[in-house]
Protein backbone atom coordinates (compact mmCIF):
# COMPACT_ATOMS: atom_id res chain seq x y z
CA UNK A 1 0.00 0.00 0.00
CA UNK A 2 1.40 3.25 -0.95
CA UNK A 3 1.82 6.23 1.83
CA UNK A 4 1.27 9.05 -1.13
CA UNK A 5 -2.20 7.74 -0.98
CA UNK A 6 -4.77 9.81 0.98
CA UNK A 7 -8.43 8.51 1.93
CA UNK A 8 -11.29 10.84 -0.18
CA UNK A 9 -13.53 12.79 2.33
CA UNK A 10 -16.97 12.85 1.39
CA UNK A 11 -18.90 16.21 2.57
CA UNK A 12 -21.52 16.95 0.10
CA UNK A 13 -24.46 13.84 -1.11
CA UNK A 14 -24.38 12.36 -4.55
CA UNK A 15 -25.37 14.70 -7.63
CA UNK A 16 -24.46 17.90 -5.71
CA UNK A 17 -23.23 20.75 -8.13
CA UNK A 18 -20.26 23.11 -6.59
CA UNK A 19 -18.50 25.47 -8.19
CA UNK A 20 -16.23 27.82 -7.04
CA UNK A 21 -12.89 30.25 -7.54
CA UNK A 22 -12.47 32.57 -9.83
CA UNK A 23 -14.14 31.41 -12.66
CA UNK A 24 -17.13 31.09 -10.27
CA UNK A 25 -17.41 34.88 -10.01
CA UNK A 26 -16.34 36.01 -13.11
CA UNK A 27 -19.58 33.64 -14.36
CA UNK A 28 -21.49 35.54 -11.44
CA UNK A 29 -20.52 38.81 -13.47
CA UNK A 30 -20.86 37.86 -16.81
CA UNK A 31 -24.53 36.40 -16.27
CA UNK A 32 -25.36 40.21 -14.35
CA UNK A 33 -24.26 42.00 -17.54
CA UNK A 34 -26.20 39.55 -19.73
CA UNK A 35 -29.00 41.10 -17.89
CA UNK A 36 -28.19 44.83 -17.65
CA UNK A 37 -27.45 44.39 -21.66
CA UNK A 38 -31.29 43.14 -22.23
CA UNK A 39 -32.46 46.79 -20.60
CA UNK A 40 -29.64 48.94 -21.45
CA UNK A 41 -31.50 50.56 -24.63
CA UNK A 42 -34.68 51.34 -22.44
CA UNK A 43 -32.56 54.17 -20.59
CA UNK A 44 -33.74 57.83 -20.70
CA UNK A 45 -36.43 59.83 -23.17
CA UNK A 46 -35.31 58.15 -26.62
CA UNK A 47 -35.17 54.37 -24.96
CA UNK A 48 -36.76 51.74 -27.00
CA UNK A 49 -39.67 50.08 -25.53
CA UNK A 50 -39.39 45.72 -24.62
CA UNK A 51 -42.38 43.35 -25.62
CA UNK A 52 -42.80 40.68 -23.50
CA UNK A 53 -44.89 37.53 -24.14
CA UNK A 54 -45.98 34.20 -22.50
CA UNK A 55 -47.41 30.88 -23.79
CA UNK A 56 -51.15 32.32 -22.49
CA UNK A 57 -50.38 34.78 -25.08
CA UNK A 58 -50.93 37.94 -22.76
CA UNK A 59 -48.24 40.25 -24.28
CA UNK A 60 -46.50 43.94 -22.46
CA UNK A 61 -45.40 46.81 -23.98
CA UNK A 62 -42.81 48.49 -21.40
CA UNK A 63 -39.48 50.34 -21.03
CA UNK A 64 -39.58 50.11 -17.18
CA UNK A 65 -36.29 48.27 -15.76
CA UNK A 66 -38.56 46.87 -12.86
CA UNK A 67 -41.88 45.54 -15.41
CA UNK A 68 -39.38 43.72 -17.64
CA UNK A 69 -36.54 42.31 -15.03
CA UNK A 70 -40.13 41.16 -13.10
CA UNK A 71 -41.04 39.15 -16.61
CA UNK A 72 -38.04 37.83 -17.90
CA UNK A 73 -38.33 35.56 -15.03
CA UNK A 74 -34.73 34.74 -14.59
CA UNK A 75 -33.51 32.25 -12.77
CA UNK A 76 -29.84 32.64 -12.54
CA UNK A 77 -29.10 32.92 -8.55
CA UNK A 78 -26.45 35.96 -9.22
CA UNK A 79 -28.46 37.44 -11.48
CA UNK A 80 -31.61 37.34 -9.07
CA UNK A 81 -29.96 40.06 -7.30
CA UNK A 82 -30.35 42.69 -10.03
CA UNK A 83 -34.12 42.02 -10.28
CA UNK A 84 -34.59 42.52 -6.77
CA UNK A 85 -32.91 46.25 -6.33
CA UNK A 86 -34.76 47.30 -9.39
CA UNK A 87 -38.00 45.60 -7.44
CA UNK A 88 -36.83 47.93 -3.97
CA UNK A 89 -36.19 51.30 -5.87
CA UNK A 90 -39.58 51.05 -7.78
CA UNK A 91 -41.39 50.60 -4.36
CA UNK A 92 -39.00 53.00 -2.39
CA UNK A 93 -38.92 56.01 -4.85
CA UNK A 94 -40.64 54.77 -7.77
CA UNK A 95 -38.24 55.93 -10.81
CA UNK A 96 -34.88 55.22 -11.83
CA UNK A 97 -35.89 51.07 -11.76
CA UNK A 98 -33.02 51.39 -15.38
CA UNK A 99 -30.56 53.19 -14.10
CA UNK A 100 -29.84 51.59 -10.38
CA UNK A 101 -29.10 48.02 -12.86
CA UNK A 102 -27.49 49.95 -15.24
CA UNK A 103 -25.18 51.16 -12.12
CA UNK A 104 -24.68 47.84 -11.28
CA UNK A 105 -23.91 45.87 -14.23
CA UNK A 106 -21.44 48.47 -14.54
CA UNK A 107 -19.94 48.56 -11.31
CA UNK A 108 -19.25 44.76 -11.64
CA UNK A 109 -17.87 45.18 -15.19
CA UNK A 110 -15.91 47.40 -14.33
CA UNK A 111 -14.66 45.47 -11.34
CA UNK A 112 -14.54 42.31 -13.60
CA UNK A 113 -10.72 42.92 -14.67
CA UNK A 114 -9.82 43.32 -11.10
CA UNK A 115 -10.97 40.02 -10.55
CA UNK A 116 -8.83 38.40 -13.89
CA UNK A 117 -5.69 39.93 -12.45
CA UNK A 118 -6.17 38.19 -8.68
CA UNK A 119 -6.93 41.22 -6.84
CA UNK A 120 -8.94 39.80 -3.75
CA UNK A 121 -12.75 40.74 -3.87
CA UNK A 122 -12.56 42.53 -0.24
CA UNK A 123 -10.53 44.86 -1.37
CA UNK A 124 -12.80 45.69 -4.24
CA UNK A 125 -15.81 46.04 -1.95
CA UNK A 126 -14.09 47.87 0.67
CA UNK A 127 -13.18 50.38 -2.34
CA UNK A 128 -16.69 50.75 -3.72
CA UNK A 129 -18.49 51.12 -0.46
CA UNK A 130 -16.15 53.99 0.70
CA UNK A 131 -16.69 55.34 -2.94
CA UNK A 132 -20.37 55.26 -2.31
CA UNK A 133 -20.15 57.34 1.54
CA UNK A 134 -18.15 60.05 -1.17
CA UNK A 135 -20.93 60.08 -3.73
CA UNK A 136 -23.99 60.11 -1.67
CA UNK A 137 -22.36 62.99 0.00
CA UNK A 138 -21.57 65.18 -2.90
CA UNK A 139 -25.31 64.17 -4.19
CA UNK A 140 -26.35 65.55 -1.36
CA UNK A 141 -24.23 68.68 -1.62
CA UNK A 142 -24.98 69.19 -5.39
CA UNK A 143 -29.26 69.46 -4.12
CA UNK A 144 -31.16 72.43 -4.64
CA UNK A 145 -33.80 72.95 -2.29
CA UNK A 146 -36.91 73.87 -3.43
CA UNK A 147 -38.63 74.11 -0.19
CA UNK A 148 -40.16 77.41 1.49
CA UNK A 149 -41.90 78.04 -1.91
CA UNK A 150 -45.09 79.83 -2.49
CA UNK A 151 -47.74 76.95 -3.25
CA UNK A 152 -48.33 77.87 -7.16
CA UNK A 153 -44.15 78.34 -7.37
CA UNK A 154 -43.91 74.70 -6.04
CA UNK A 155 -46.20 72.88 -8.18
CA UNK A 156 -44.38 74.33 -11.28
CA UNK A 157 -41.17 72.78 -9.81
CA UNK A 158 -42.88 69.68 -8.57
CA UNK A 159 -44.27 69.44 -12.47
CA UNK A 160 -41.14 69.58 -13.86
CA UNK A 161 -39.82 66.87 -11.88
CA UNK A 162 -42.88 64.85 -13.22
CA UNK A 163 -42.08 65.86 -16.76
CA UNK A 164 -38.52 64.66 -16.84
CA UNK A 165 -39.80 61.15 -15.08
CA UNK A 166 -42.47 60.78 -17.61
CA UNK A 167 -40.30 61.87 -20.70
CA UNK A 168 -38.73 58.78 -21.02
CA UNK A 169 -42.20 56.73 -21.09
CA UNK A 170 -44.56 56.13 -23.86
CA UNK A 171 -46.65 59.09 -22.72
CA UNK A 172 -43.71 61.08 -23.00
CA UNK A 173 -45.53 63.06 -26.21
CA UNK A 174 -48.31 64.64 -23.11
CA UNK A 175 -45.73 65.08 -20.34
CA UNK A 176 -47.29 68.57 -19.41
CA UNK A 177 -50.89 67.22 -19.29
CA UNK A 178 -50.05 64.40 -17.46
CA UNK A 179 -47.62 66.23 -15.07
CA UNK A 180 -49.84 68.81 -14.11
CA UNK A 181 -52.55 66.35 -13.35
CA UNK A 182 -50.20 63.92 -11.75
CA UNK A 183 -49.25 66.89 -9.67
CA UNK A 184 -52.65 68.40 -8.57
CA UNK A 185 -53.84 64.67 -7.89
CA UNK A 186 -50.61 64.47 -5.48
CA UNK A 187 -51.89 67.68 -3.49
CA UNK A 188 -55.69 66.02 -2.98
CA UNK A 189 -53.75 64.11 -0.57
CA UNK A 190 -53.15 64.28 3.37
CA UNK A 191 -49.79 66.28 2.85
CA UNK A 192 -48.69 64.67 6.54
CA UNK A 193 -49.12 60.55 4.78
CA UNK A 194 -49.68 61.24 1.03
CA UNK A 195 -51.02 57.56 1.21
CA UNK A 196 -50.60 55.90 -2.67
CA UNK A 197 -53.62 53.89 -2.33
CA UNK A 198 -55.61 57.20 -1.93
CA UNK A 199 -55.19 58.02 -5.79
CA UNK A 200 -57.27 55.66 -7.66
CA UNK A 201 -56.32 55.16 -11.67
CA UNK A 202 -58.93 53.83 -13.83
CA UNK A 203 -58.62 52.76 -17.47
CA UNK A 204 -61.24 52.57 -20.19
CA UNK A 205 -60.51 51.87 -23.72
CA UNK A 206 -61.30 54.43 -26.54
CA UNK A 207 -60.57 58.04 -27.01
CA UNK A 208 -57.40 60.08 -26.98
CA UNK A 209 -54.69 60.46 -23.94
CA UNK A 210 -56.13 64.06 -24.12
CA UNK A 211 -59.52 62.96 -23.33
CA UNK A 212 -58.30 61.12 -19.55
CA UNK A 213 -59.15 63.75 -17.00
CA UNK A 214 -58.80 64.17 -13.21
CA UNK A 215 -61.69 63.65 -10.29
CA UNK A 216 -61.51 65.48 -7.19
CA UNK A 217 -62.88 63.26 -5.23
CA UNK A 218 -63.99 59.48 -6.44
CA UNK A 219 -64.94 58.10 -9.59
CA UNK A 220 -65.38 54.47 -10.01
CA UNK A 221 -67.01 52.31 -12.80
CA UNK A 222 -71.03 51.19 -12.24
CA UNK A 223 -71.15 47.49 -10.70
CA UNK A 224 -73.39 45.05 -11.58
CA UNK A 225 -77.20 46.62 -11.22
CA UNK A 226 -80.71 44.60 -12.13
CA UNK A 227 -83.60 46.07 -13.46
CA UNK A 228 -85.13 48.62 -10.91
CA UNK A 229 -81.62 50.28 -11.03
CA UNK A 230 -82.78 51.96 -14.51
CA UNK A 231 -85.66 53.86 -12.82
CA UNK A 232 -83.06 55.31 -9.80
CA UNK A 233 -82.07 59.05 -10.35
CA UNK A 234 -78.31 59.77 -11.62
CA UNK A 235 -77.59 62.70 -10.13
CA UNK A 236 -77.65 64.58 -6.29
CA UNK A 237 -77.04 68.16 -5.04
CA UNK A 238 -75.27 67.51 -1.32
CA UNK A 239 -76.82 63.73 -0.98
CA UNK A 240 -76.41 62.21 2.43
CA UNK A 241 -73.80 59.05 1.49
CA UNK A 242 -74.29 55.32 3.54
CA UNK A 243 -71.72 53.07 3.49
CA UNK A 244 -72.20 49.79 4.32
CA UNK A 245 -70.65 46.45 4.67
CA UNK A 246 -73.80 43.90 4.96
CA UNK A 247 -76.16 42.26 2.05
CA UNK A 248 -79.56 43.89 1.12
CA UNK A 249 -80.77 40.96 -0.66
CA UNK A 250 -83.11 37.36 0.52
CA UNK A 251 -80.64 34.69 1.47
CA UNK A 252 -81.12 31.03 0.09
CA UNK A 253 -81.00 28.65 3.01
CA UNK A 254 -77.83 27.30 3.40
CA UNK A 255 -77.09 23.38 1.91
CA UNK A 256 -78.93 20.50 4.41
CA UNK A 257 -80.97 23.20 6.22
CA UNK A 258 -83.88 21.38 7.87
CA UNK A 259 -87.02 23.19 9.10
CA UNK A 260 -89.59 20.67 11.05
CA UNK A 261 -92.99 21.85 11.11
CA UNK A 262 -95.96 20.45 12.88
CA UNK A 263 -98.88 22.68 11.45
CA UNK A 264 -98.61 23.22 7.79
CA UNK A 265 -99.90 26.68 8.66
CA UNK A 266 -96.53 27.68 10.25
CA UNK A 267 -94.80 27.65 7.00
CA UNK A 268 -96.32 31.56 5.95
CA UNK A 269 -94.68 32.61 9.27
CA UNK A 270 -91.56 31.08 8.24
CA UNK A 271 -91.65 33.08 4.90
CA UNK A 272 -93.15 36.35 5.81
CA UNK A 273 -90.30 36.43 8.85
CA UNK A 274 -87.37 36.38 6.06
CA UNK A 275 -89.55 39.22 4.13
CA UNK A 276 -89.25 40.85 7.03
CA UNK A 277 -85.77 40.52 7.99
CA UNK A 278 -85.28 42.57 4.60
CA UNK A 279 -87.80 44.98 5.02
CA UNK A 280 -86.84 46.16 8.09
CA UNK A 281 -83.17 46.70 7.00
CA UNK A 282 -84.18 48.67 4.04
CA UNK A 283 -86.68 50.51 6.06
CA UNK A 284 -83.59 51.61 8.53
CA UNK A 285 -81.65 52.66 5.31
CA UNK A 286 -84.05 55.26 4.38
CA UNK A 287 -85.03 56.18 7.65
CA UNK A 288 -81.55 57.19 7.96
CA UNK A 289 -81.69 60.13 5.67
CA UNK A 290 -79.39 58.70 3.24
CA UNK A 291 -79.95 59.60 -0.66
CA UNK A 292 -77.14 57.39 -2.04
CA UNK A 293 -76.23 53.78 -0.37
CA UNK A 294 -73.27 51.65 -1.25
CA UNK A 295 -72.58 48.38 -0.21
CA UNK A 296 -69.01 45.83 -0.40
CA UNK A 297 -71.59 43.14 -0.58
CA UNK A 298 -74.48 42.75 -3.01
CA UNK A 299 -77.89 44.42 -3.43
CA UNK A 300 -80.09 42.75 -4.88
CA UNK A 301 -83.35 42.99 -7.38
CA UNK A 302 -86.19 43.96 -4.44
CA UNK A 303 -83.52 46.37 -2.34
CA UNK A 304 -82.83 47.60 -5.89
CA UNK A 305 -86.56 48.11 -6.90
CA UNK A 306 -87.48 49.76 -3.35
CA UNK A 307 -84.45 52.48 -3.18
CA UNK A 308 -85.89 53.30 -6.47
CA UNK A 309 -89.60 53.90 -5.69
CA UNK A 310 -88.68 56.19 -2.72
CA UNK A 311 -85.39 57.72 -5.46
CA UNK A 312 -82.69 56.85 -3.97
CA UNK A 313 -79.61 55.51 -5.79
CA UNK A 314 -78.22 51.91 -4.95
CA UNK A 315 -74.69 50.26 -5.96
CA UNK A 316 -73.37 46.82 -4.47
CA UNK A 317 -70.58 44.80 -4.89
CA UNK A 318 -68.32 47.94 -4.68
CA UNK A 319 -64.76 47.75 -4.72
CA UNK A 320 -62.98 47.74 -1.44
CA UNK A 321 -60.45 50.53 -2.74
CA UNK A 322 -63.28 52.58 -4.03
CA UNK A 323 -65.09 52.13 -0.55
CA UNK A 324 -62.39 53.22 1.61
CA UNK A 325 -61.71 56.40 -0.64
CA UNK A 326 -65.18 57.39 -0.14
CA UNK A 327 -65.21 56.80 3.11
CA UNK A 328 -62.31 59.31 3.52
CA UNK A 329 -63.75 61.76 0.64
CA UNK A 330 -67.26 62.09 1.93
CA UNK A 331 -66.22 61.31 5.17
CA UNK A 332 -68.97 58.45 6.01
CA UNK A 333 -68.28 55.52 8.58
CA UNK A 334 -69.16 52.16 7.06
CA UNK A 335 -71.18 50.41 9.11
CA UNK A 336 -72.03 46.86 9.49
CA UNK A 337 -75.29 47.02 10.99
CA UNK A 338 -77.98 49.00 9.76
CA UNK A 339 -80.29 49.53 12.97
CA UNK A 340 -79.47 52.89 14.70
CA UNK A 341 -77.33 54.44 12.26
CA UNK A 342 -76.40 57.99 13.56
CA UNK A 343 -76.46 61.25 11.45
CA UNK A 344 -72.67 61.14 11.79
CA UNK A 345 -71.98 58.34 10.24
CA UNK A 346 -73.48 59.87 7.05
CA UNK A 347 -70.84 61.37 4.37
CA UNK A 348 -71.70 64.08 2.04
CA UNK A 349 -70.81 65.74 -1.08
CA UNK A 350 -71.51 68.17 -3.18
CA UNK A 351 -72.39 67.14 -6.09
CA UNK A 352 -72.94 63.16 -7.32
CA UNK A 353 -73.43 61.77 -10.90
CA UNK A 354 -73.53 59.14 -12.83
CA UNK A 355 -71.50 60.31 -16.61
CA UNK A 356 -70.75 58.05 -19.81
CA UNK A 357 -66.81 57.67 -20.15
CA UNK A 358 -66.52 55.60 -23.72
CA UNK A 359 -68.40 52.17 -23.28
CA UNK A 360 -68.24 52.55 -19.53
CA UNK A 361 -70.55 54.71 -16.69
CA UNK A 362 -68.94 55.72 -13.96
CA UNK A 363 -70.31 56.99 -10.36
CA UNK A 364 -68.40 60.51 -9.57
CA UNK A 365 -68.49 62.51 -6.45
CA UNK A 366 -67.33 65.96 -6.83
CA UNK A 367 -66.79 68.61 -4.16
CA UNK A 368 -65.91 66.26 -1.06
CA UNK A 369 -65.06 68.23 2.25
CA UNK A 370 -62.28 66.09 3.21
CA UNK A 371 -61.80 64.93 -0.21
CA UNK A 372 -57.88 63.98 0.90
CA UNK A 373 -58.14 61.27 -2.63
CA UNK A 374 -58.25 61.44 -6.10
CA UNK A 375 -58.97 59.30 -9.69
CA UNK A 376 -57.31 59.81 -12.52
CA UNK A 377 -59.36 58.19 -15.54
CA UNK A 378 -57.03 57.17 -18.37
CA UNK A 379 -57.99 56.84 -22.22
CA UNK A 380 -56.43 55.31 -24.79
CA UNK A 381 -56.67 53.44 -28.19
CA UNK A 382 -55.23 50.24 -27.35
CA UNK A 383 -54.98 48.01 -23.43
CA UNK A 384 -51.21 47.32 -23.74
CA UNK A 385 -51.01 51.16 -24.19
CA UNK A 386 -53.36 52.48 -21.64
CA UNK A 387 -51.47 49.71 -18.76
CA UNK A 388 -48.14 51.17 -19.95
CA UNK A 389 -49.53 54.33 -19.02
CA UNK A 390 -50.84 53.52 -16.13
CA UNK A 391 -47.02 52.64 -14.81
CA UNK A 392 -45.81 55.64 -15.96
CA UNK A 393 -48.20 57.82 -14.53
CA UNK A 394 -47.17 55.54 -10.64
CA UNK A 395 -43.53 56.25 -11.51
CA UNK A 396 -44.58 60.34 -11.27
CA UNK A 397 -46.76 59.54 -9.23
CA UNK A 398 -44.03 58.09 -6.73
CA UNK A 399 -41.42 61.10 -7.94
CA UNK A 400 -43.54 63.71 -6.75
CA UNK A 401 -44.58 62.38 -3.35
CA UNK A 402 -40.99 61.97 -3.03
CA UNK A 403 -40.42 66.14 -3.92
CA UNK A 404 -42.74 66.80 -1.51
CA UNK A 405 -41.43 64.91 1.22
CA UNK A 406 -37.74 65.47 0.72
CA UNK A 407 -38.01 68.75 -1.07
CA UNK A 408 -34.29 68.99 -3.04
CA UNK A 409 -33.62 68.02 -6.12
CA UNK A 410 -30.25 67.74 -8.75
CA UNK A 411 -29.95 67.87 -12.67
CA UNK A 412 -30.77 65.08 -14.58
CA UNK A 413 -29.22 64.28 -17.98
CA UNK A 414 -26.17 62.94 -16.75
CA UNK A 415 -25.32 65.93 -15.11
CA UNK A 416 -25.28 64.75 -11.43
CA UNK A 417 -23.67 61.25 -12.55
CA UNK A 418 -20.50 63.29 -14.52
CA UNK A 419 -20.20 65.61 -11.61
CA UNK A 420 -19.66 63.07 -9.44
CA UNK A 421 -17.37 61.11 -11.50
CA UNK A 422 -15.15 64.44 -11.42
CA UNK A 423 -15.06 64.79 -7.47
CA UNK A 424 -14.31 60.59 -7.06
CA UNK A 425 -11.67 60.81 -9.64
CA UNK A 426 -10.15 64.24 -7.71
CA UNK A 427 -10.39 62.56 -4.63
CA UNK A 428 -8.78 58.90 -6.21
CA UNK A 429 -5.36 60.72 -6.78
CA UNK A 430 -5.16 61.81 -2.68
CA UNK A 431 -5.30 57.83 -2.03
CA UNK A 432 -2.36 55.80 -2.29
CA UNK A 433 -2.31 52.40 -3.09
CA UNK A 434 -4.46 49.97 -4.93
CA UNK A 435 -7.68 51.38 -3.65
CA UNK A 436 -6.78 54.42 -6.34
CA UNK A 437 -7.47 52.32 -8.87
CA UNK A 438 -10.64 51.17 -7.36
CA UNK A 439 -11.76 54.64 -7.04
CA UNK A 440 -11.40 55.50 -10.82
CA UNK A 441 -13.39 52.31 -11.66
CA UNK A 442 -16.28 53.41 -9.63
CA UNK A 443 -16.01 56.73 -10.74
CA UNK A 444 -15.48 55.75 -14.78
CA UNK A 445 -18.89 53.45 -14.23
CA UNK A 446 -20.88 55.69 -13.08
CA UNK A 447 -20.20 57.42 -16.52
CA UNK A 448 -22.22 54.60 -18.11
CA UNK A 449 -25.44 56.75 -17.36
CA UNK A 450 -24.67 60.08 -19.85
CA UNK A 451 -22.90 57.38 -22.05
CA UNK A 452 -26.49 55.49 -22.56
CA UNK A 453 -28.06 58.45 -22.63
CA UNK A 454 -26.01 59.53 -26.05
CA UNK A 455 -26.46 56.26 -27.45
CA UNK A 456 -30.27 55.79 -27.07
CA UNK A 457 -30.90 59.32 -28.88
CA UNK A 458 -28.19 57.78 -31.45
CA UNK A 459 -25.90 60.32 -31.21
CA UNK A 460 -21.83 60.14 -30.80
CA UNK A 461 -21.36 59.18 -27.57
CA UNK A 462 -17.24 59.38 -27.14
CA UNK A 463 -17.55 62.78 -28.62
CA UNK A 464 -20.76 63.92 -25.89
CA UNK A 465 -18.65 62.70 -22.96
CA UNK A 466 -15.72 64.34 -23.77
CA UNK A 467 -17.61 67.67 -24.08
CA UNK A 468 -19.28 66.86 -20.46
CA UNK A 469 -15.63 66.08 -18.83
CA UNK A 470 -14.01 69.85 -20.40
CA UNK A 471 -17.36 71.39 -18.64
CA UNK A 472 -16.93 69.51 -15.08
CA UNK A 473 -13.54 70.21 -15.02
CA UNK A 474 -13.95 74.02 -15.48
CA UNK A 475 -13.00 75.48 -11.91
CA UNK A 476 -15.06 77.04 -9.70
CA UNK A 477 -17.80 74.23 -10.57
CA UNK A 478 -19.31 76.48 -13.57
CA UNK A 479 -20.19 73.24 -15.51
CA UNK A 480 -21.68 70.85 -13.03
CA UNK A 481 -25.05 71.14 -14.35
CA UNK A 482 -24.48 70.07 -17.23
CA UNK A 483 -25.58 67.26 -18.83
CA UNK A 484 -26.70 65.87 -22.27
CA UNK A 485 -29.12 66.92 -24.96
CA UNK A 486 -31.09 64.39 -26.14
CA UNK A 487 -34.07 66.41 -28.52
CA UNK A 488 -30.60 68.32 -30.25
CA UNK A 489 -27.04 66.56 -29.53
CA UNK A 490 -24.23 68.02 -27.57
CA UNK A 491 -24.36 69.21 -24.17
CA UNK A 492 -26.73 71.76 -22.38
CA UNK A 493 -27.70 72.96 -19.05
CA UNK A 494 -30.29 70.46 -18.08
CA UNK A 495 -31.09 72.19 -14.62
CA UNK A 496 -31.71 75.25 -16.73
CA UNK A 497 -34.01 73.51 -19.29
CA UNK A 498 -35.86 72.11 -15.81
CA UNK A 499 -34.43 68.50 -16.57
CA UNK A 500 -34.57 67.79 -12.43
CA UNK A 501 -35.04 64.76 -10.50
CA UNK A 502 -35.04 64.18 -6.90
CA UNK A 503 -31.89 63.75 -4.92
CA UNK A 504 -33.55 60.71 -3.44
CA UNK A 505 -34.04 58.92 -6.29
CA UNK A 506 -30.01 59.13 -7.23
CA UNK A 507 -29.19 58.54 -3.79
CA UNK A 508 -31.16 55.43 -3.56
CA UNK A 509 -30.05 54.27 -6.88
CA UNK A 510 -26.28 54.52 -6.15
CA UNK A 511 -26.76 52.67 -2.75
CA UNK A 512 -28.82 50.05 -3.93
CA UNK A 513 -26.38 49.63 -7.26
CA UNK A 514 -23.33 49.66 -4.78
CA UNK A 515 -24.77 46.82 -2.67
CA UNK A 516 -25.68 44.66 -4.94
CA UNK A 517 -22.17 44.76 -6.86
CA UNK A 518 -20.91 43.68 -3.57
CA UNK A 519 -23.26 40.83 -3.09
CA UNK A 520 -22.30 39.46 -6.01
CA UNK A 521 -18.31 40.55 -5.90
CA UNK A 522 -18.64 38.88 -2.25
CA UNK A 523 -19.52 35.21 -3.39
CA UNK A 524 -16.81 33.17 -4.34
CA UNK A 525 -18.71 29.61 -4.38
CA UNK A 526 -22.03 28.25 -5.47
CA UNK A 527 -23.72 25.39 -4.46
CA UNK A 528 -26.77 23.87 -5.55
CA UNK A 529 -28.18 21.10 -3.55
CA UNK A 530 -30.05 18.04 -4.77
CA UNK A 531 -31.98 17.66 -1.59
CA UNK A 532 -34.50 20.04 -1.86
CA UNK A 533 -35.35 19.11 -5.72
CA UNK A 534 -35.63 15.22 -4.48
CA UNK A 535 -37.90 16.72 -1.62
CA UNK A 536 -40.24 19.34 -3.96
CA UNK A 537 -40.68 16.16 -6.11
CA UNK A 538 -41.81 13.93 -2.87
CA UNK A 539 -43.96 17.01 -1.71
CA UNK A 540 -45.77 16.99 -5.05
CA UNK A 541 -46.33 13.29 -5.17
CA UNK A 542 -47.23 13.29 -1.62
CA UNK A 543 -50.35 15.71 -2.66
CA UNK A 544 -51.39 13.70 -5.55
CA UNK A 545 -51.77 10.57 -3.14
CA UNK A 546 -53.91 13.11 -1.00
CA UNK A 547 -55.28 14.10 -3.65
CA UNK A 548 -56.53 10.58 -4.55
CA UNK A 549 -57.41 9.45 -1.05
CA UNK A 550 -60.06 12.59 -0.80
CA UNK A 551 -61.78 11.89 -3.97
CA UNK A 552 -62.06 8.18 -3.23
CA UNK A 553 -63.34 9.25 0.48
CA UNK A 554 -65.74 11.52 -1.24
CA UNK A 555 -66.70 9.25 -3.46
CA UNK A 556 -67.67 6.51 -0.99
CA UNK A 557 -69.79 8.86 1.00
CA UNK A 558 -71.81 9.83 -1.88
CA UNK A 559 -72.29 5.90 -2.41
CA UNK A 560 -73.28 6.07 1.04
CA UNK A 561 -76.07 8.71 1.01
CA UNK A 562 -77.42 7.80 -2.70
CA UNK A 563 -78.15 4.02 -0.52
CA UNK A 564 -79.86 6.06 2.58
CA UNK A 565 -82.35 8.23 0.08
CA UNK A 566 -83.14 4.87 -1.25
CA UNK A 567 -84.52 3.27 1.88
CA UNK A 568 -86.73 6.10 2.32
Amino acid sequence: MSMGMQPQIILLREGTDTSQGKAQLISNINACVAVVDAIRTTLGPRGMDKMIYDDRGSNTISNDGATILKLLDIVHPAAKTLVDIAKSQDSEVGDGTTTVTLLAGEFLRESKQFIEDGVHPQNIIRSFRQACELAVSRVQELAISIDRKDPEEKSILLQRCAQTTLNSKLVGGEKEFFAKMVVDAVSCLDPSLLELKMIGIKKVTGGTMRDSFLVNGVAFKKTFAYAGFEQQPKSFDDPKILLLNIELELKSEKDNAEVRLSDPAQYQSIVDAEWNIIYSKLDACVASGANIVLSRLPIGDLATQYFADRGMFCAGRCEDGDMQRVAKATGATTQTTVSNVLPTSLGTCSRFEEIQVGGERFNIFKGCPGAQTATIVLRGGADQFIEEAERSLHDAIMIVRRAMKNASVVAGGGAIDMEVSRYLRDHARTIAGKSQLFMNAYAKALEVIPRQLSDNAGFDATDVLNKLRQKHALPNGEGRLFGVDVDNGGIIDTYANFVWEPSLVKVNALTAATEAACIVLSVDETIRNPKSEGADQAMNQGNMGRGASMQGGRGMGGRGRGRGRGRR
